[in-house]
């Protein structure tokens, strides 16, 4: 047990100052006591035998003091307790044909809305990480319970380069494991991707939300089926038109179309599903997320339960002084 303000259990050094006053109060009712049956006004002795009753209500009063200073110092304990949670990372296309009009406002406009649509659908027991992919991906917010830092890092996202979904997909792995993953190219240019160990993660989900473009050679199907040897399910939204429009990428008007089709392959490899990138979309993948039981040990604050039995102990004290002797202490 560790205490987030322990200088409050100081107060404990309080306890022998009131027992010694109780002590030296008992001995002054003694000698008054005796002094008076000695002159033949009160019974001597009679209840010596029952000399404990006198003693356990303030016993318990003290019991109930110590809790109350134990309970100011914060207690911490680390507790296991069972909930439903799951890991999910929202992997979204940062890639300059994100920036199409084909759907208004823009294709990363919508992007960043569903996005955010999908990180406030979510209960706090889900760990939603944000992944941006380009023609290289980078982790922009780990997974985590704290979503308010999710929506912070979907702001934060900029355009540029080319696309790559398997590099995308691999970044969103490496943020479900925890670690960067190292997997053989040779592996995966032989297809043997069924065959490629980087341990299991059963009940994870990836959102991947692209227009699908992929501008690079590595093929996205093997890095799906990477996945899904992982236990990880690809959830794909998909943004822009298949009659597409142009963008001006370094000053040159480029051509670019919504390539659903692979994003569907993508997702089916996983026994994912592949959705449009809207309002229906996004509450539909927050719906298919999958919360299991797990045991989570946390280092909570226990403050209440000591209070709690400081007032259960006082009680108590309070009940058995009224019922041996008429009064409270």
């Amino acid at each position: 047990m560790t205490f987030g303000a322990p200088w409050w259990l100081l107060g404990l050094c309080g306890l022998p100052i009131v027992l010694f006053a109780y002590v030296t109060a008992r001995r002054r009712r003694q000698r008054r006591s005796t002094a008076l049956a000695a002159q033949g006004l009160v019974v001597a002795g009679g209840q010596a035998q029952r000399r404990w009753r006198l003693h356990l209500p303030f016993a318990l009063f003290v019991v109930a003091l110590a809790l109350l200073v134990i309970a100011t110092a914060r207690p911490m304990a680390t507790i296991a307790s069972v909930r439903r949670q799951a890991t999910v990372v929202l992997a979204i296309d940062v890639s300059n044909s994100m920036a199409a009009k084909d759907v208004r406002p823009s294709r990363i406009a919508v992007a960043k809305k569903v996005a955010r649509a999908f990180v406030k659908d979510q209960p706090s027991t889900v760990r939603i990480g944000v992944v941006a992919f380009g023609a290289t991906p980078a982790i922009v917010q780990r997974p985590t319970s704290d979503h308010a830092a999710d929506l912070a890092a979907i702001r934060s996202l900029t355009l540029g380069g080319g696309t790559s979904l398997s590099a995308g997909i691999l970044s969103a792995l490496d943020a479900i494991a925890g670690k960067t993953l190292r997997i053989s190219e040779k592996a995966l240019n032989a297809d043997n991707s069924g065959n490629v160990d980087i341990g299991y993660f059963g009940g994870t989900t990836i959102v991947l939300i692209s227009d699908g473009e992929n501008t690079t050679p590595a093929n996205p199907l093997t890095m799906a089926r990477v996945a899904s040897t992982a236990g990880v399910r690809i959830e794909a939204l998909g943004v822009g038109t298949t009659t597409g429009t142009t963008v001006e990428i370094s000053g040159f008007k480029v051509a670019t179309a919504a390539d659903p089709a692979t994003l569907k392959s993508v997702a089916s490899v996983t026994n994912g599903a592949f959705r449009q990138a809207d309002a229906r979309g996004a509450a539909s993948a927050a719906k298919s997320v999958n919360l299991h039981f797990a045991v989570v040990s946390e280092h909570t604050e226990i403050s209440a339960l000591f209070a709690l039995g400081a007032v259960l102990v006082l009680v108590l004290g309070s009940a058995v002084s009224l019922a041996w002797f008429g009064r409270v202490m």
